[in-house]
């Protein structure tokens, strides 16, 4: 992963865009030394918000089947089937 300036954000941040866009390889931006932020492209940033509410649903569903909130195969049927009515 390429590490870069904050200030090197500033100046060039048209052919750090670009190079990201292509390489779709996110950048490291750091600020006084520090780890500030990652530039990433659309396309990765979506993919990963799509990846974190799966596996937040997926908990929720974990959670719920722990509490014993959860239904039967066939009283499942039955409630879908009065929605697709």
């Amino acid at each position: 992963m390429k590490v870069e300036l904050v200030t090197t954000l500033k100046r060039k941040a048209t052919a750090l865009i670009s190079a990201v866009e292509k390489s779709r390889d996110p950048v490291l931006i750091t600020q006084r030394g520090r780890a500030a932020a990652y530039l990433v492209d659309v396309e990765t940033f979506e993919g990963l918000c799509r990846r974190l509410d799966i596996l937040e649903t997926i908990g929720r569903g974990e959670r719920a089947a722990e509490e014993g909130r959860f239904v039967s195969h066939s009283d499942a049927k039955i409630r879908l089937s009065r929605w697709l009515k």
